[in-house]
């Protein structure tokens, strides 16, 4: 495999598909350049994502020069990209085969064999193509034993790992990977299937193209009667369904978990170091996915959020993290690939997340949120859950003083933050929501003298007299964008001078020339180098202006960030505040979800009908 005079593309040339264990992104070019199996959190299979030369990828595309459109089936996860050529036409359709995991009262059924599928099909005229397939196993960093068995079908394997590939063309076997080349005519088609070997054998499963086209319609027709049972009639219905299918693609569905981003290592700024992975589910994601996924109809996903959830962080409520594996796994070490090169020479490439270990306040108030939501809009909370709920209730009242490593996770000392103790406050009053809503027990008196305890050294400690505006932490003179929170979980109005002058300071201190939010400036967090504008703190920043009545204005800059997803309408975490490009691990859950709940608040805000 010689590339090295290839460059990375931007991130927003990647579209994705998913079976709902793991993910490819496929760029423009027809090049699969991220895939992980058997998991979102596997090593890479093909990885040029992170590495042009040893990352390996499998590329489908026209050998002649060629423009590019591209689609994904409608209601659907399956990716179309339409090659024009000066001879010709052609489609490439990728997806990924359905798994089946029955329904919530009948057991999972999870394969074993996870399948990467294309069609390369001829419209008009000729066209010629070139596909190359190089697999890299555990992050590029083992190059696999390769080999022919018949001229479609061919096997490579390294280490644990092992792939299968068929072609309905002949293939050649060159640089421990596979080509194949020919001429399509309209109305012909190419097949290429790769499929992960979860065992240590030599057996490849019988393909042809008659399975290719069986799986394509099963995969179609998943997706089309999933989206189907959307209930969503509001604004922009066509940024909030690709969000929920986004949002479905990210689910780890043998547990339920919603990954993060299926990405890692995706820089915040080109050539910086600031790069994480996000191939797990946090907790700060919860009390958004329930209420997102069940305002648009998907209750059943939200009860298996919520069930990964109760199975992820049950036990002692001392030893809750603010992230877990898909599966719940507690430890998620972050160690260092230094063979690799990075995007853009963004190094260095990690894989885990040490942040996993940190002290943060806010989740135990997530936790309790997304609990007061499924009890609000999907049913009551069991009695055993409730046992455990108490057990982060008394958690609270034990710790809620005790300082923090904060939201964006500083690796810096702990600080008194505005946002945890924000938190802490939401932990009581949802709890008191509960009790009373659902006649549980619990010491009402109790939590809501300690709830008033905590607001009251928030607006004495955590604002600013001189500014009239709510601070990063007590003490600080910084402004930090996770305040814009505060009126979004009910601890104060929007419209509350102090409240509203934060507003308008992030407006003013925080904000991109394009009007984008930057989460801090001016805070030593431990880490080197710049980064790009949130999108989830924009987004905020939109949810504040809609419960301030200054709907235009929102709707404004809701639809500019909008203008940023790609031409299939996925979202990074940032973006580039001079070029406006991507930044960050693609796509990205929070930003999808964000999305949702802004459409929706949009439209509740011009009925007249806001809130939760």
């Amino acid at each position: 495999m010689n590339d090295s005079d290839h460059i990375h593309p931007d991130i927003s040339d990647y579209g994705l598909i998913s079976d709902m264990h793991s993910c490819a992104l496929i760029s423009t070019e027809g090049s699969i350049d991220w895939c992980c199996f058997p998991r979102f959190d596997s090593g890479s299979v093909f990885g040029r994502l992170l590495d042009l030369d040893k990352g390996g990828y499998f590329k489908i595309a026209p050998r002649t020069p060629h423009t590019v459109s591209r689609r994904y089936l409608p209601g659907t996860n399956v990716l179309e990209t339409t090659f024009e050529t000066e001879s010709g036409t052609a489609t490439l359709t990728d997806f990924m085969t359905i798994h089946h995991h029955g329904t919530p009262d009948q057991p999972r059924e999870v394969g074993d064999d996870h399948e990467v599928m294309r069609i390369l099909e001829c419209k008009h005229g000729s066209v010629d193509f070139l596909m190359e397939c190089f697999p890299r196993f555990e992050y590029g960093t083992i190059v696999p034993h390769a080999h022919l068995d018949t001229q479609n079908t061919a096997f490579a394997h390294g280490g644990a790992n092992a792939v299968s590939l068929y072609c309905s063309s002949p293939l050649t076997k060159k640089d421990d990977g596979f080509l194949a080349e020919g001429t399509l005519t309209a109305g012909q088609r190419m097949y290429a299937v790769i499929t992960y070997e979860s065992r240590f054998s030599h057996e490849v499963e019988a393909m042809d193209d008659s399975v290719v086209e069986e799986k394509l319609l099963e995969a179609v027709r998943y997706w089309e009667e999933w989206t189907a049972t959307c209930t969503y009639d509001g604004l922009y219905p066509e940024a909030v369904h690709r969000s929920a299918l986004v949002l479905k693609a990210l689910t780890y569905a043998p547990s339920g978990g919603i990954v993060a981003a299926p990405t890692t290592s995706l820089p915040e700024t080109i050539g910086g170091s600031r790069n994480w992975d996000y191939r797990f589910t946090w907790i700060r994601d919860a009390s958004y996915a329930i209420y997102g996924l069940f305002i648009l109809g998907y209750t059943a996903e939200a009860k298996a959020f919520r069930e990964w959830l109760e199975w992820s962080t049950v036990g002692r409520a001392r030893d809750l993290q603010i992230m877990y594996g898909l599966g719940g796994e507690r430890r998620l070490t972050e160690i260092e690939i230094p063979q690799l090169t990075g995007y853009r020479e963004s190094k260095p490439v990690r894989v885990g997340n040490g942040a996993y270990s940190q002290f943060q306040l806010d989740v135990y108030g997530e936790l309790m949120d997304s609990a007061y939501l499924y009890r609000k809009y999907v049913g009551d909370l069991d009695e055993e859950y409730w046992e455990y709920l108490l057990r982060v209730v008394r958690f609270v009242l034990g710790h809620w003083r005790e300082p923090d490593e904060g939201v964006w996770e500083a690796r810096t000392e702990r600080q008194h933050y505005v946002f945890s103790k924000a938190w802490c406050w939401v932990a009581l009053d949802r709890a008191i929501k509960i009790v009373e809503e659902q006649g549980l027990p619990g010491d009402v008196a109790l939590w809501r003298s300690v709830s008033t305890e905590i607001r009251d050294e928030i607006l004495e400690k955590g604002f600013d007299k001189e500014r009239g505006v709510f601070v990063q932490a007590y003490g600080s003179k910084v402004l930090d964008a996770a305040n814009l929170v505060l009126p979004l979980i009910g601890f104060i109005e929007a419209d509350d001078p102090r409240m509203l002058e934060t507003i308008r300071a992030t407006e003013r201190e925080l904000t991109s020339d394009q009007g984008f939010v930057y989460r801090y400036r001016g805070f030593d967090d431990g880490l080197a180098g710049d980064e790009g504008t949130f999108n989830i703190c924009t987004f905020w920043l939109c949810d504040n202006l809609i419960m301030l009545g200054e709907l235009d204005k929102a709707e404004a800059l809701f639809l500019k960030l909008l203008g940023h997803a790609n031409d299939l309408g996925l979202m990074s975490e940032e973006l580039d505040a001079a070029t406006g490009k991507m930044l960050g691990n693609f796509p990205q859950a929070f930003s999808h979800l964000a999305i949702i709940n802004t459409a929706v608040q949009l439209k509740r805000g011009k009925d007249g009908k806001l809130g939760r």
